[in-house]
Formats: C-alpha cells, sequence, structure tokens
C-alpha cells in the first residue's frame, strides 16, 4: 500500500494592523513559531490504495465509523480504515466473495461467499460471529430486516432468514431454482425475492409463509424496486417489466422491451420507473399505469441500474463505452460522455451532483452532473466493474480488477439526497422508494 500526498504551497498572509510575530530566541525559543499546515489533497487525487491476492469484483461497503468492507476472488473479506488505508483486518472464506456486504445497526457485517456460506463478523474485530451453510453457492447480496433479521438467497433455490444475532435459520422458502437476484424489503416486512424459475415471490418476513408467487416468461435475475405505495416492479428475462401490487400478488401491468431485462429498476419521486434492456433502450415508464412515456436508445446492453439525480436526471451507463444523462420527464438526451470501454458499474451520485463511474477502460471517472464535462478521471490497473461508494467525508472507494481497492479525494459530501442515486436506492440496498 502506498499513500500519496500532495503538498501545496502555503504563504503566510499578514494583515494590515497586525503585530510583526516575536523571532525565536535562545530565550524563547518557540516563540510565535508558525504551526504546521496539513497538507490538503485535490479532487481526483489517490488518497490511498489496498491490495488484495485477487480481484475485487465486490462493490464496497461503508460503515459508521468509516471503515470500508470489500469482498474479492482471493476468498476473502477485508475490512479498511476509510481515512488511511490500513487493512484492520481480513476474514477468509473458502470461496471467491462475489456478494458485496451488508452492514447491520450494530455494525456486524454480513457477507455471503461461493462456499456456499454467509459469515456474520464483528465488523471492528473480525471475529466471525457465526457461519451459516446453504446447499450452494451465495453471490447475493443479503438484506437486513429492521428487526434485524438476515435474508439471503442461494443457488440451491432457496431464500434463509436467519437471526442476525445467533445465524439460527428462522425459516427457509423454497423456489424452483437458484436464487441470484438481492431480496428487497417492504415497509411492512415482506420480503420479495425472484427466482431462476422465473417467478417472483412474496414471503412473510416473520413467519417464511409464501404470501403470493408471481410467474413470468423467463429468468428473473433482476433484483426487485418497490415504490413509495408498496408496488412492487421488476425485470425478466421474458423482455418484460413487470408492475405487481406488493400485498396481493396482482399484475398491475407489463411492459415488453426488445431484450432481455437484468437490469434493476430505479423510481422517480413521481413514481416513474426507469429501467434498461438488452435492446440497448431506456425507458421511462409510468408507475401507475404501465404507460411509456418515453424511450431512449443507446448504443449497447443496458445491464447497470440506472441513478436518479435531484432534479430528475436519469444516469445510465451501457456497453456502448458512453454515460448519458437524460431528462427524467421528457427523455431529451442532455449529454453522453464517452469512456474507453462497455460501462457495466452502476453510476452513484453525489452530494454535489457528481456522477461517478467505473468503465472496462480501468478508470473512475468524476463527471459534472449538469454540464457532462469530466471533472477528473482515475486509472486503475485493471477493470472497474464494481460499484462506487461515497463516503460521508467525501472520499470515493473503488475496487478493481488489478486486485486493489482505491479511495479518492472528492468534493462530493455524501451521496445525492435524490430519488435513487445509486443501485439499490441506499448502501443498505434495500431497493425501496423513500416514503412520500
Amino acid at each position: 500500500m502506498r499513500t500519496t500526498i500532495i503538498i501545496a504551497a502555503l504563504t503566510l498572509a499578514l494583515g494590515c494592523g497586525k503585530k510583526e510575530p516575536v523571532q525565536p530566541s535562545a530565550s524563547n525559543p518557540e516563540a510565535t513559531k508558525p504551526e504546521p499546515t496539513k497538507a490538503k489533497a485535490t479532487a481526483g487525487v489517490k488518497l490511498w490504495e489496498f491490495e488484495a491476492g485477487h480481484r475485487m469484483s465486490s462493490s464496497p461497503a461503508i460503515g459508521s465509523d468509516g471503515t470500508v468492507y470489500i469482498g474479492s476472488d482471493d476468498k476473502k473479506l477485508y475490512a479498511i480504515n476509510g481515512k488511511s488505508g490500513v487493512k484492520l483486518w481480513e476474514f477468509e472464506t473458502g470461496d471467491i466473495v462475489f456478494s458485496s456486504p451488508a452492514i447491520g445497526s450494530d455494525g456486524t457485517v454480513y457477507v455471503g461467499s461461493e462456499d456456499n456460506k454467509l459469515y456474520a463478523l464483528s465488523g471492528k474485530s473480525g471475529v466471525k460471529l457465526w457461519e451459516f451453510s446453504t446447499g450452494s453457492l451465495v453471490s447475493s447480496s443479503p438484506a437486513i430486516g429492521s428487526d434485524g433479521t438476515v435474508y439471503v438467497g442461494s443457488y440451491d433455490k432457496k431464500l434463509y432468514a436467519l437471526s442476525g444475532k445467533s445465524g439460527d435459520k428462522l425459516w427457509e422458502f423454497e423456489t424452483g431454482d437458484g436464487v441470484h437476484s438481492s431480496p428487497a424489503i417492504g415497509p411492512d416486512g415482506t420480503v420479495y425475492v425472484g427466482s431462476y424459475d422465473k417467478k417472483l415471490y412474496a414471503i412473510n418476513g416473520k413467519s417464511g409463509v409464501k404470501l403470493w408467487e408471481f410467474e413470468t416468461g423467463g429468468y428473473v435475475r433482476s433484483s426487485p424496486a418497490i415504490g413509495s405505495d408498496g408496488t412492487v416492479y421488476v425485470g425478466s428475462y421474458d423482455k418484460k417489466l413487470y408492475a405487481i401490487t406488493g400485498k396481493s400478488g396482482v399484475k398491475l401491468w407489463e411492459f415488453e422491451t426488445g431484450g432481455y431485462v437484468r437490469s434493476s429498476p430505479a423510481i422517480g419521486s413521481d413514481g416513474t420507473v426507469y429501467v434498461g434492456s438488452y435492446d440497448k433502450k431506456l425507458y421511462a415508464i409510468n408507475g401507475k399505469s404501465g404507460v411509456k412515456l418515453w424511450e431512449f436508445e443507446t448504443g449497447g446492453f443496458v445491464f447497470s441500474s440506472p441513478a436518479i439525480g435531484s432534479d430528475g436526471t436519469v444516469y445510465v451507463g451501457p456497453e456502448d463505452k458512453k454515460l448519458y444523462a437524460i431528462n427524467g420527464k421528457s427523455g431529451v438526451k442532455l449529454w453522453e460522455f464517452e469512456t474507453g470501454k462497455a460501462v457495466t458499474s452502476s453510476p452513484a451520485i453525489g452530494s454535489d451532483g457528481t456522477v461517478y463511474v467505473g468503465s472496462e477502460d480501468k478508470k473512475l471517472y468524476a463527471i459534472n452532473g449538469k454540464s457532462g464535462d469530466k471533472l477528473w478521471e482515475f486509472k486503475t490497473g485493471g477493470l472497474v466493474y464494481s460499484s462506487p461508494a461515497i463516503g460521508s467525508d467525501g472520499t470515493v472507494y473503488v475496487g478493481s480488477w488489478d486486485n486493489k481497492l482505491y479511495a479518492i479525494k472528492t468534493e462530493s459530501k455524501g451521496l445525492a439526497n435524490s430519488p435513487w442515486p445509486m443501485r439499490g436506492q441506499n448502501p443498505q440496498h434495500t431497493g425501496r422508494a423513500p416514503a412520500k
């Protein structure tokens, strides 16, 4: 790990009428000696980097104390001091950690591994609190209920509910095929999850009883999004986006695109639903009626999830190497920014409107959300699949296939106060629109 410090040249300005400082002398060696000034890093400058033993595809999660947690293909989960980049601890699982970690309100870190297990680790020490074995890979990211229950899917076809404290299984629910989709949790505690058996399920979060199931015509790999009125939106490999009543499972509408819908939807403040498709388009759909408001054609598959700025601008990156900014109301392109290769990382929006996105050209970009001007770019040594995470102090963290996690200085102070500033809506990835 190397630490890069930019030393700024500072000049001591003396105001009119102020006394000249007393010079140090043998009798008074410390007299009015100026205090040393700390150097300030400028935006886009690397604060630190941390090297793991293999590539990082997992997206980072940030604890309330600023600790950064990230998994790696070297089978480990790492906890890194967000300020210094010093490794606090590492925990070795039995296989690749592709799942992004989730952090409980008490600081416990939950993460799945392709060794078929979900782990609960002390966020402070890295000590394993418990592990739970499923029957197959866990690449789904866990979701945490308001009571601390942890929900996670597995390729053994099941969704599990586990006590966050003890790891005891509260219940399991079997679908007809592998569960890759990450669960979403409704305000009443209902858990919604998709399966490769082509269905979306609604399950009582307390009892594990199936409330309803809804069958689509293709795999459900997209993670559901929940509107403020409880409507559940989910995409399917049958090329459709569905709107389903959260309480009853009744289909409100379906909207057909021209390709697989793998992208997880984003929901605007007015209830408009935005979703990408393998037909190379981004769609805006009225959340109530299912009527298409507009479509925007890109030059590549759209499977990253859109993000929405505080002014309603929608940002999305397809495989045509570009990031697009689109007026959320009209569908008019405001600007496009071209990177060097496909954009598969989902964008994140900072509090100052800056949009951060990774690219397969090995770079992380910071782009002015209004103008589309590049503010800076930061080059890593490998593909950037990991979606960036923004700390409350403005530091952006991103993993790369060069085996490293990077911390980069920005002018943002946390996430934007917007309807959908990042993948999954929030750092807890609840997939739920804010209550109105």
